[in-house]
């Protein structure tokens, strides 16, 4: 595949699309007229996209060979034009993306705002015993004093870290080096973050999410019309690239094959819990699987965002309340003898 296409991107496209297969308008009229207001990547995406229908090929055939849309996007948008549900198809693709790109965010969200507070504290405590302290400690000098030991020692390890100074520069000058690199070069951005998935992802928060990408996928692959064992090889392609994810599709592909129902493969795989696996049991008994997995996917998401949620409500103020505590100790540790020293003067 080319370009990694971005979820905001390919929720917009799909929904777009599904809005001209709706409409009825030829396909090749429809790309050509977006292509006309195109620019940058989405117009290079059109265009293949063009090359393909101009050749009279299936729709999801000029997706593939395009060479910028994943592989699970082909599957289900090619099991929708087979069951004569490419619209349908195409609005539940736009639905998902729209819910990873939201999510996406919120993970973001969630690592950004603490870094920046972490930052911000770091410098003020940094200001604090580098250039706040030595003034103190002239005031002291001046009255025949010392400053007490806990400021005395905070002082001499704001003078020790402003002698090596430039060692902080370099630090500095590498990591925004290696920022710019992840920022503007896709592939060591992609082999980075795909290592560092497979080492710490699958635990936690992120093995919830990756189980909340495979169910959603599979809602999407049933809603379309795929088998089910196919539904299972694309949803542990989106999901997968840790040890314990990939430990978990493929159990849930093994007991496919030992002839359980979706239901039972999925919570025994440890993908459902168990009332969220009754409940999908319920509705394919129902013959309402995809409205099932539908509503599954709402709760899981719903329930990510509020543990993300409760995860920084835990943090940020953790932090706050730490940085007052740290400035609030080293000012008093020299403004209380400060305070004693003027007492006994004006006395």
């Amino acid at each position: 595949m080319k370009k990694k296409l971005t979820s905001a991107y390919l929720s917009i496209f799909c929904t777009e699309m599904s809005v001209i297969f709706r409409a009825g308008i030829p396909l090749g009229d429809a790309v050509r007229v977006l292509l006309a207001d195109a620019d940058g990547d989405s117009r290079t995406v059109l265009q293949s996209i063009l090359d393909g229908i101009s050749s009279r090929e299936p729709f999801s055939s000029a997706l593939e060979k395009s060479g910028y849309f994943p592989a699970h996007i082909v599957g289900v948008v090619k099991a929708g034009e087979m069951a004569g549900r490419t619209a349908e198809t195409l609005t539940a693709l736009g639905e998902y993306y729209d819910r990873m790109d939201r999510l996406a965010v919120t993970v973001k969200n969630a690592v950004f705002f603490p870094l920046v507070l972490l930052a911000m504290m770091s410098g003020v405590v940094l200001i604090l015993i580098t250039r706040v302290l030595p003034i103190f400690s002239e005031v002291f000098g001046r009255h025949g004093s010392r400053m007490p030991p806990l400021a005395a020692a905070l002082m001499r390890l704001g003078q020790w870290l402003s002698s090596i100074s430039a060692v902080f520069a370099v630090i500095f000058a590498v990591i925004l080096l290696i920022v710019c690199v992840l920022r503007f070069s896709v592939k060591i951005r992609e082999a980075v973050f795909a290592a560092l998935k497979k080492r710490y992802g699958g635990r936690g928060i992120m093995g919830e999410i990756a189980s909340y990408h495979f169910i959603t996928v599979i809602a999407l692959c049933v809603e379309s019309g795929l088998k089910t064992r196919e539904a299972v090889e694309l949803a542990s392609a989106v999901s997968g690239g840790t040890a314990r994810t990939d430990k978990k599709n493929a159990e849930c592909a093994r007991r496919l094959r030992d002839g359980e129902t979706l239901a039972e493969a999925m919570g025994g795989a440890g993908i459902l819990n168990a009332r969220e696996a009754q409940m999908l049991s319920f509705g394919a008994r129902g013959g309402a699987t995809d409205l099932t997995l539908a509503e599954i996917t709402r709760r899981k998401e719903r329930g990510i965002t509020d543990k993300i949620g409760r995860i920084i409500g835990r943090i940020e103020p953790a932090m706050i309340v730490a940085v007052c505590v740290i400035v609030g100790v080293i000012l008093l540790s020299v403004m209380a003898p400060l305070v004693g020293i003027m007492n006994s003067i004006g006395g």
